[in-house]
């Protein structure tokens, strides 16, 4: 027997003036990321780097469709993974002054 859950819908994200096109550069500039880091990979990667730039040009090109024409429906990568590392770097400053030197 299947049991299946419905989540409710995520709300609109509130507007703000900006919004559109903060959203535009976080939507291109992760993908972008991605490929930077595999080409600066210190040993060859073969046929992923190329296999990522294109996976990553199609999410850029998805993003962005969604940062500036869909905009109440983009949710921002970069507050969403800065708060796990802001909490990770937190952590390791804790753990630092815990340790005796």
């Amino acid at each position: 027997m299947w049991l299946l859950y419905a989540r409710a819908p995520t709300p609109d994200a509130p507007y703000w003036p900006g919004r559109r096109w903060l959203a535009a550069v976080d939507a291109l500039a992760w993908p972008m990321l991605w490929v930077i880091v595999f080409s600066h990979a210190p040993k060859p990667v073969g046929l992923v780097g190329p296999f990522v730039a294109a996976v990553a040009l199609l999410c850029a090109l998805a993003r962005f469709h969604r940062a500036v024409w869909a905009n109440h429906r983009y949710r921002f990568t970069t507050w969403r993974w800065g708060r796990v590392a802001a909490a990770l770097l937190l952590i390791g400053a804790v753990m630092k002054l815990m340790l005796p030197a």
